[in-house]
């Protein structure tokens, strides 16, 4: 049986390992219906953007450490949804940032922190429907959080309380496959399967002041 994580594993690797690209903190938000300029525009950059490959987003952004306190985004088309990628950030899961980058759309936004907190955010029109912790799906929070319950329930990530026994039988596994579940639940949402392909394309990239 084919393993549905599979797609998705690369983006739990830990940095070292051959599959690694993103690291341990980053950032990935779907936005639908919106083109990567106007999505640029929304992180609020303040110029025009570039077109750059992934490998020169990291140096951008290994250079904005030395340097700035800037983050960046890079951008790129999928079908009807632009895919915003941020290294080492986490706009797109802030609540005041979700206001301004869905409104009049729906965005679903994953973060990875292993030094903070994970999340998994859906909002639209400005409002942050459901939002929870991926290893935590129990407890969630929104306007509606309990919209996603069905495909939560599809991609292993059960949406109702779990009493102590079976919470401690399955926390390793929840916690392990976490961010590949995450993004999953993200593919089911979006129809964009968020693979290493994405990353090969030129991206329109733009510094986000802080």
């Amino acid at each position: 049986m084919a393993d549905p994580l599979a797609p998705f594993r690369w983006l739990a690797a830990s940095p070292g390992e051959l599959d690694e690209l993103l690291g341990d903190i980053f950032c990935v938000s779907f936005l639908r219906g919106i083109g990567p300029a106007e999505v640029l525009r929304r992180f609020g950059t303040r110029e025009p953007g570039r077109e750059l490959t992934f490998y020169e987003l990291q140096v951008k952004v290994w250079e904005s450490t030395e340097m700035t306190d800037d983050d960046y985004v890079g951008v790129v088309q999928v079908g009807e949804w632009s895919v915003a990628v941020e290294p080492v950030g986490f706009q797109a899961v802030l609540s005041e940032s979700l206001t301004r980058l869905s409104r009049g759309c729906d965005v679903v936004a994953v973060g990875r922190h292993d030094y903070a907190t994970d999340s998994f955010v859906y909002a639209v029109d400005g409002e942050i429907v459901t939002s929870f912790t991926p290893h935590l799906p129990g407890t969630r929070w929104g306007s509606d959080p309990d919209r996603l319950n069905e495909l939560m329930r599809e991609t292993g990530l059960p949406p109702e309380q779990l009493d102590e026994q079976t919470w401690e039988a399955t926390w390793d596994d929840m916690y392990t496959n976490r961010i590949p579940r995450a993004f999953l639940l993200a593919a089911k949402i979006t129809g964009v399967v968020f693979t290493q392909s994405v990353l090969a394309r030129h991206l329109l990239v733009g510094a986000i002041p802080q």
